[in-house]
């Protein structure tokens, strides 16, 4: 996803004021932040409340944070290749603490984050996370928002997440607005300008083959 893209996606979110979605089979509505603008709202969330998802040894000498979007097709080849292939080889061994932090692109991305997010734990976390990239191609092109989140729903029930739990979580709107002002301190911050990204014992580095990743955890580490 390009720069572009990602300004243009941060600007719609600016303030993000809340407007809400209804499936037509009357189900509950999904907090959607995009598209409305109150700037002073921004400013006011309390973006240290949103918990940073990470695997391995937090006191590992290598830090590695992916940025990536639920949404995005080379974030989704990577969760399942390359990934799998981190965790076996650095992320289960603890030579590395590995973060993820998501980035919205749109409000799709956005409830995908929510579902992930709902049972509150990094292994559900992760283990939701694997589902939303091995059927992205099937979710993220259901049809129009009320289809998307339908078939989000589908994938919170066969993670475990009960009916009523999974509603309170998509319609938490301070909890969707508050995503969205996080991933934007943490693309500015780190300069994110495509995804997926990383930063690599603190520095950034675009979509690369797992063994030149290897190569540079391996050089961090020395």
């Amino acid at each position: 996803m390009s720069r572009m893209m990602m300004i243009s996606a941060a600007v719609a979110a600016v303030g993000v004021g809340a407007w809400f979605l209804t499936s037509p089979g009357g189900q509950t509505p999904v907090a959607d932040p995009f598209g409305a603008a109150n700037a002073q709202e921004a400013e006011d969330l309390d973006t240290s409340s949103i918990v940073e998802m990470s695997l391995g040894n937090p006191d590992a000498p290598v830090t590695v944070i992916e940025y990536a979007s639920y949404t995005c097709p080379h974030c989704a080849t990577f969760h399942q290749g390359p990934f799998k292939q981190l965790k076996a080889d650095y992320i289960d061994s603890g030579k590395i603490n590995f973060v993820y932090r998501e980035v919205f692109f749109d409000r799709y991305g956005l409830w995908g984050s929510m579902i992930a997010r709902c049972a509150g734990t990094p292994q559900s976390f992760f283990g939701i996370s694997g589902i939303l990239y091995e059927k992205q191609s099937e979710w993220a092109r259901a049809g129009d928002p009320a289809a998307i989140v339908d078939e989000l729903r589908k994938i919170g029930l066969l993670a475990g997440l009960d009916a009523e739990t999974m509603e309170a979580c998509l319609q938490d709107g301070e909890k969707a607005r508050t995503l969205v002002a996080w991933y934007q301190e943490n693309a500015e911050a780190d300069g994110i300008d495509s995804t997926p990204s990383f930063v690599i014992d603190g520095r950034k580095y675009s979509n690369m083959s797992y063994g030149e990743m290897a190569e540079l955890i391996d050089a961090a580490a020395e």
